[in-house]
């Protein structure tokens, strides 16, 4: 027979049975499951959704003390104990308060910004009076939350602020090009007490600040004199991987960056302007890198080091106009030898343009208690443009290059142009205007300066005791200090070539460069110079040395170059460096 026996559907129905109750479970558990995410869901409040936390989310009306009520966050919500009207007022929206579980869900967080703004619409919300306050809370609000990184300045707004701004460690410090933090008028502060500075006296790691605008408001506190360390920008001390970029500071009494027993410190893209000091101060620090800034120095130097090595100058232009207190050098670089030495013996200056400033374009010094050779040693100085350096009225230790105490500096395919004094010049600060003993006072013999493959042309005698200045290169020291000169190219320096140093090999002739008085420092065609420079010499058993491998190396920087010269200033270096 086909038919199925009785006890065969019973079994077939038993199974139905089963698969049926097994179906009816799951959507059971489906359906609980489904309503507990609601549930969990309804806890969290829509601003601080992943999708919802965004900027404009952000705003005062989302996150501001009157949507923090007991309406908003009942006790279904959140429970009782945690969040009572008397933990959501004013008062308590600390950093103490402002923690992960009581504003954000660990797993909704899609932003590691929070934002200050003065227009209502931000994490916190400025008002001009004061407003390091609401900064500072954004700044320790990220300091104690490691997901987050960054403080952010909407704009445009200025933030007025009446004391100091503090910055943790791990931190971005960024804001819009049209937020602006000025110190208040009449601000009255402390010797060096700084507009922003370390959140710990013992030190912060990996700060970064950016993008806004720094107004030292010196109008507003004319009380106070420029460059005796009063109202700082921005100082540091004991303070690693620090990076300073595409910042406007201006019209201050103090430094930009003033930073202190630090080491990997990044300072460029920044316009500097009418500073009280320095543009960047570093004391006592190592690896430092300054590049592609614009600086007008005002009171003193636009890039200055001070007992510190593994140092690059680059890329940056230098300048000043012409105005009571208009500045020192361009660029200062000074060994004080103290207790214990502190070499200075790595560094390289290059590819700036340094012009009409009132000290010397470049200051380079040594000093203090006696020191080894090693201590302060192997400057290299190339490729950089001086021109119109010198111009102070009653200086006398001017010139494209100042220099006195370092040993076997290297000055090197340079163009140096109507610069007072000297070009190059060894000299330093005398007299009683001067409270300090700039005397050199190195143990190891001679200080040599090389000065090759450089034009030097134009040089003017100082404005203050003219006399025996207007030289190409200058020796004031012959006793103690010598130049090496190789292959350097002068003409029209209104005294003469040098005095107290000679050469052998320099030719005298005019460098054919193409427009001068536009500061175009090309050469054409047909110049003395190209070709004419010295090049280092290979022995023989170095040529035989070479591999393949270097060779390919060499072509590669060959291709580098060639590319380079796109533009001006690479032409200029290219041309420059066959002197």
């Amino acid at each position: 027979m086909n038919e199925k026996s009785p006890g065969s559907i019973l079994k077939i129905m038993e199974k139905i049975g089963v698969s049926i109750l097994i179906f009816l479970f799951l959507i059971l558990l489906g359906m609980f499951v489904l309503f507990t995410m609601q549930s969990y869901s309804s806890s969290i409040p829509s601003n601080y959704t992943q999708s919802n936390f965004t900027q404009s989310n952000l705003s005062s009306s989302n996150f501001t003390q009157s949507n923090f009520t007991q309406s908003n966050f009942t006790q279904s919500s959140f429970t009782q104990s945690n969040l009572t009207p008397s933990n959501l007022t004013q008062p308590n929206f600390t950093q103490a308060n402002l923690t992960q579980a009581n504003l954000i869900q660990s797993n909704s967080i899609p932003n590691e910004t929070v934002y200050v703004a003065g227009d209502g619409k931000g994490d916190f919300n400025c008002d001009g009076i004061d407003d390091q306050i609401e900064i500072n809370k954004a700044l320790a609000y990220v300091a104690k939350n490691p997901e987050f990184t960054t403080v952010y300045l909407k704009g445009p707004n200025t933030y007025v602020i009446s004391d100091k701004i503090l910055i943790g460690s791990d931190t971005t410090l960024e804001g819009d090009p049209t937020a602006v933090i000025k110190l208040k008028d009449n601000a009255d502060w402390l010797h060096q007490r700084p507009l922003i500075t370390q959140m710990s006296s013992f030190g912060n790691q990996n700060i970064t600040i950016t993008g806004f605008e720094i107004d030292g408001n010196y109008e507003g506190n004319t009380e106070k004199m420029r460059g005796d360390g009063y109202y700082n920008l921005i100082y540091f001390i004991n303070c690693d991987n620090i990076h300073v970029c595409n910042m406007y500071m201006h019209d201050s009494h103090g430094d930009g960056l003033k930073i202190k027993d630090s080491k990997n410190i990044k300072y460029h893209d920044n316009r500097i302007y009418k500073l009280g000091h320095d543009g960047l101060y570093a004391i006592e620090c190592q690896n430092i890198e300054a590049w592609n800034n614009n600086m007008r120095c005002k009171t003193n130097s636009a890039l200055r080091i001070w007992n510190s090595n593994h140092v690059k100058f680059h890329d940056n232009i230098i300048y000043t106009e012409f105005e009571d207190d208009a500045g020192g050098p361009g660029i200062q670089i000074q060994y004080i030898r103290t207790s214990e030495a502190q070499p200075m013996n790595d560094i390289e200056v290059y590819n700036n343009t340094i012009y009409d400033t009132y000290g010397p374009g470049i200051w380079l010094i040594a000093f203090g208690e006696p020191y080894s050779k090693t201590e302060a040693q192997n400057v290299h100085i190339h490729h950089n443009i001086f021109y119109g350096c010198g111009t102070h009225r009653t200086y006398d230790w001017l010139g494209g290059i100042v220099t006195s105490g370092f040993y076997d500096t290297l000055i090197e395919n340079n163009v140096f142009d109507a610069n007072y004094n000297a070009a190059v010049v060894y000299t330093y600060p005398t007299g009683s205007r001067y409270d300090t003993d700039f005397t050199p006072k190195g143990i190891d013999g001679n200080y040599t300066t090389i000065v090759r493959n450089n034009i030097i042309t134009n040089t003017l005698k100082r404005k203050y005791s003219p006399e025996g200045t207007g030289y190409g290169v200058i020796d004031n020291f012959p006793e103690t200090h010598s130049f090496v000169l190789e292959n350097n190219c002068l003409y029209n320096n209104s005294a003469g070539n040098y005095p107290n140093c000679t050469s052998t090999t320099d030719i005298y002739a005019d460098p054919l460069f193409v427009n001068q008085n536009e500061h175009d420092y090309c050469l054409k065609p047909n110049s003395p110079c190209i070709g004419a420079g010295y090049t280092l010499p290979i022995s023989l058993e170095e040529s035989e040395e070479k591999t393949t491998e270097s060779i390919e190396s060499e072509e590669k920087n060959i291709k580098s170059i060639e590319s380079e010269e796109k533009n001006i200033k690479s032409i200029i270096r290219a041309f420059i460096s066959q002197i």
